[in-house]
């Protein structure tokens, strides 16, 4: 993926607002995840869905199908990363989308 990547958070269908660190290593985690798994390719643009115990990812506009395995990993990583900006308390839904610029 690109070196400039612009993230849009939203928890329990709320907008976000990112500093520039928790952008960059947002997205940054995201990407390096998503980008391990089979036919992830050039990520380009990349979307991640979570709603309680189900993950839905879109890579460069294509829905990527993943095992339970990985797919436990992605939510683990991401709540925890989430879970610990200032201001979330409980994550019912999120959706995170990163663009390369």
């Amino acid at each position: 993926m690109e070196r400039n990547l612009k993230t849009e958070l939203e928890i329990n269908n709320v907008s976000v607002e990112l500093n520039p660190f928790v952008d960059e290593f947002l997205a940054r985690t995201v990407v390096g995840a998503v980008s391990s798994l089979k036919g992830a390719g050039n990520i380009r643009g990349l979307e991640l869905y979570l709603e309680r115990d189900d993950v839905k990812l879109v890579v460069n506009g294509n829905e990527l199908p993943i095992t339970p395995f990985p797919k436990e990993i992605i939510t683990n990583t991401i709540i925890g990363l989430i879970s610990s900006l200032k201001g979330v308390h409980k994550i019912d839904s999120l959706k995170i989308k990163v663009k390369a610029q």
